[in-house]
């Protein structure tokens, strides 16, 4: 069993847990989403600058909304479209969109910590990372909660999150975003994974249509808690070269 190491200010890094002090499994999930998604954000970013080197910080969101959503859709279309083939059993088509629901989460994952980082916010806390996470696709709900639990963050909270808010007061905020990420947002998730079923293709319709709205729904929440963009770069970014798979069209 992974060991959970104490951040600073009381902090753990492991996920916040659920009834029976273990957590449930949309946590887990959530928790591996953030892991392999926080080390590639710089990368995220410099694909959303490759065409234009000289963006600002601005344009850059604006491309990395544009490449969530269609990424979501491109995603849900995909396997929708798969599941309803007649050589797909049932079972083989649950297995294929909820695996494709972990995706949606690794997206939406990226999506949001990028706009972070290009708003000058760097996150080194998992908790902090989860509170940015949930809040967001949570959206108005995950906003109130936020701002009712911590008191003090203001209109755009997502800057107040490393400063602002202690270890102690993320944990409360994480433990109630955790069980409406757990019955809401997986809610939202177990609709769409059994809309991608439908047969005659219909499940295409439904997988790109839904989670392109879900997507959408991100996007706007997350300007929600950033406010509006940096007018110039807060800082120096590491720009990576191109994937070597990337096209260029």
């Amino acid at each position: 069993m992974a060991e959970e190491i104490e951040a600073p200010g009381g902090a753990l890094d492991g996920p916040t847990p659920g009834p029976g002090g273990r957590p449930a499994p949309a946590l887990v999930l959530l928790d591996k989403a953030i892991g392999l998604q926080a080390p590639l954000v710089q990368r995220n970013i410099a694909r959303a600058r490759q065409r234009n080197p000289e963006a600002t910080p601005a344009e850059v969101i604006r491309t990395l909304e544009r490449m969530y959503i269609s990424a979501l859709a491109s995603t849900g279309a995909a396997v929708g479209g798969a599941a309803a083939a007649p050589a797909v059993g049932t079972g083989i088509a649950l297995a294929l969109s909820a695996g494709e629901a972990f995706s949606s989460l690794e997206l939406s994952t990226l999506f949001v910590l990028s706009v972070a980082e290009v708003h000058g916010i760097r996150l080194d806390e998992v908790e902090r990372r989860r509170t940015l996470v949930m809040g967001i696709l949570l959206g108005q709900s995950g906003s109130a909660t936020i701002g009712r639990v911590a008191e003090r963050t203001g209109k755009h909270w997502g800057h107040q999150l490393v400063s602002k808010v202690p270890a102690a007061t993320l944990l409360r905020i994480n433990s109630v975003l955790g069980k409406d990420f757990v019955t809401k947002y997986g809610t939202k998730q177990g609709v769409i994974v059994l809309g991608r079923v439908a047969p005659f293709g219909i499940g295409a319709v439904i997988g790109g249509g839904a989670n392109a709205t879900l997507a959408a729904l991100a996007v706007r929440a997350a300007r929600r808690a950033f406010g509006p963009p940096p007018e110039s770069w807060p800082g120096p970014t590491v720009v990576f070269p191109p994937d070597p798979g990337t096209r260029r069209d």
